[in-house]
């Protein structure tokens, strides 16, 4: 094929012989396929087609020349859109409905459609929802959730704790813990409609990763902003995620078409703000095992940052390398800073501080 089309081996085909090839040969390929093929064509203003970027879309991938072929070009989708489409079983119209829910553009939502396989399965946020709800609270301590007011809040290896901060993975494991049924409720809940459907699309990779960093964000953020207070629940991570999602809904406002979505931007901030207040209200209420107070809220604040910095590019940017982001590696390099900033206040500002922490569970 590439002989008889590129006879003198460039590389490259005229896009009067690429479009002869589709006309030849269209009815062969998938439909979503040939509609970017044509935009391939049409975005092209050199007269000419890298065979290399056939091939590759052919086989499921897009290089940075066909990304910005298509980003470049003046085009409009001609067909009827992804959501107009009769027929559907019932998992492709929930792959529909996903990538409506999460990718502002149409060529990427009928990309995603055409090449999503679910293999694998979004398993990292089923994953760590069903680890915080059932593995510690349900089984170590026969609790479903382990409560503030409980005499073995304080007990347990999973809380970050300000005088037990020298044992590291406290920083990470005390999402597993939560202050009461309602905030590991809502946290769930966030984590499953939020996550699993990013994670769908985006893969598991750059979700647990934008989770993880608001996981560890807000534990630092707790041990530099709020140095006496322990601190329980996934609120970091779950906080990143959503944060990051209604961000990305916002700056694509206009090519965002998921039902409902201002009602459901209003719905999510309501729920994180009322979440958000009620963790503020129980760190400074009584606490039920003094001095020693109730969780603090800053994991919050620091899920939220990492979200509309760092989530912000990882979910803009869909399929392509986050390595060449130049806004990537600086909101990173802020990031990278923070840990290493609030590490060094950890080991040195506490006692150079000669803060009063609460003794040791």
């Amino acid at each position: 094929l590439l002989s008889q089309f590129d006879p003198d081996n460039t590389g490259y085909i005229s896009t009067e012989k690429f479009r002869s090839l589709l006309q030849r040969h269209g009815s062969e390929l998938d439909p979503h396929k040939l509609e970017v093929l044509l935009a391939l064509a049409d975005s092209n203003s050199e007269g000419r087609i890298c065979y290399q970027d056939f091939v590759n879309l052919m086989s499921n991938k897009r290089s940075n020349s066909f990304r910005q072929a298509i980003l470049q070009g003046n085009r409009r989708l001609c067909s009827k859109a992804l959501l107009e489409e009769t027929g559907l079983s019932l998992s492709q119209r929930l792959i529909r409905h996903v990538a409506y829910e999460t990718l502002p553009r149409e060529i990427d939502r009928k990309w995603y459609y055409d090449s999503y396989t679910c293999c694998p399965p979004p398993w990292f946020m089923i994953t760590i929802t069903l680890v915080a709800f059932f593995l510690y609270n349900g089984v170590a301590l026969d609790r479903f959730v382990l409560q503030v007011t409980h005499p073995l809040y304080l007990k347990n290896t999973l809380l970050y704790h300000p005088q037990l901060r020298a044992q590291a993975w406290r920083y990470l494991t005390y999402i597993f813990m939560h202050a009461g049924i309602e905030h590991l409720g809502l946290n769930v809940v966030l984590q499953l409609l939020v996550g699993v459907p990013l994670e769908m699309v985006h893969g598991a990779a750059r979700i647990s990763f934008v989770y993880v960093a608001g996981v560890v964000a807000g534990s630092l953020a707790v041990s530099v902003a709020d140095m006496t207070a322990p601190v329980v629940g996934s609120s970091g991570g779950v906080y990143a995620l959503v944060s990051a999602h209604l961000a990305n809904i916002v700056m694509n406002w206009s090519g965002m078409k998921c039902q409902f979505k201002l009602l459901r931007m209003a719905v999510a901030l309501i729920c994180m703000s009322f979440e958000f207040g009620r963790a503020v209200w129980l760190r400074f209420h009584p606490s039920a095992y003094p001095p020693c107070p109730h969780p603090s809220f800053m994991a919050h604040l620091g899920g939220v940052m990492v979200g509309i910095t760092l989530g912000v590019i990882v979910l803009r940017n869909y399929e392509q390398r986050l390595q060449d982001q130049t806004l990537w590696w600086i909101f990173l390099s802020i990031y990278v800073i923070f840990v290493l900033f609030a590490i060094f206040w950890n080991i040195f500002a506490y006692s150079l501080l000669d803060l009063k922490l609460p003794p040791p569970p």
